[in-house]
């Protein structure tokens, strides 16, 4: 999967002094990684460079990643100030983050919180759900609900209380709704961009800086499942 996003194809949904918001694209890596393919925080620092006539090095500040395949809303932060605040408050669980996800099965429940410790292999690059806390594990805490029903696949909203190694991916495949696409989570095949159906869908926070209120939602990719779920 090779990146997709370079300066003149971002898709910026809010920027200003301090933060900048960006709905990536599947494929785009949010910070540099062993791949050695261009992430997006060196796309988004160019975008700025060239916008403003920056001289010397751009400032941009990782606050947080979505994995690779996944698309939708991801925070950059264009000073120190707002980085360290947007930290804090990721870490104080003062941002609200909603996911979508079309997934291969109905859940036992219509709303449900799913409670699992996880525990990543990094030879694998993946996590494993267990219902007790074993060695080396992490709580992991999500909400979901069915939001509409599709004639083969399930429209998910899912709201994270924890942020762990690919948490969505696997405590969904835990209760037996496999993301669609996601081979590396039980998915029978992949999609053809390499993407899985898994979207940051809707973020909503104060503003570090500027105390305002900032409730943002992320456009889906354009693919005939995700349209049939608006």
């Amino acid at each position: 999967m090779k990146l997709l996003s370079n300066k003149s194809n971002l898709q910026i949904l809010f920027e200003d002094n301090h933060i900048i918001i960006i709905n990536k694209r599947a494929g785009d890596i949010v910070q540099g990684d062993k791949t050695g393919d261009k992430p997006l925080s060196d796309v988004v620092k160019e975008y700025i460079k060239d916008k403003y006539d920056k001289p010397g090095n751009v400032y941009l500040g990782v606050v947080h990643r979505l994995d690779r395949p996944t698309t939708g809303l991801v925070i950059f932060a264009k000073t120190s100030k707002a980085l360290t605040r947007l930290n804090a408050m990721f870490v104080s669980k003062d941002v609200n983050k909603t996911y979508w996800a079309l997934v291969h099965s109905m859940p036992p429940k219509q709303n449900d919180t799913l409670i699992n410790w996880l525990k990543k292999n990094p030879k694998n690059n993946k996590s494993t759900a267990y219902i007790k806390e074993i060695k080396d594990s992490k709580k992991a805490i999500l909400h979901y609900s069915v939001l509409k029903q599709l004639d083969r696949y399930m429209l998910l909203e899912i709201e994270l209380e924890t942020g762990r190694h690919h948490q969505i991916r696997c405590q969904l495949s835990n209760i037996g709704c496999i993301i669609r696409g996601d081979l590396k989570y039980g998915a029978d095949r992949s999609n053809k961009d390499a993407s899985i159906h898994l979207h940051a869908r809707h973020i909503e926070f104060i503003h570090p800086v500027t105390k305002e209120n900032i409730s943002i939602s992320a456009p889906l990719p354009k693919d005939p499942l995700w349209d049939a779920c608006l």
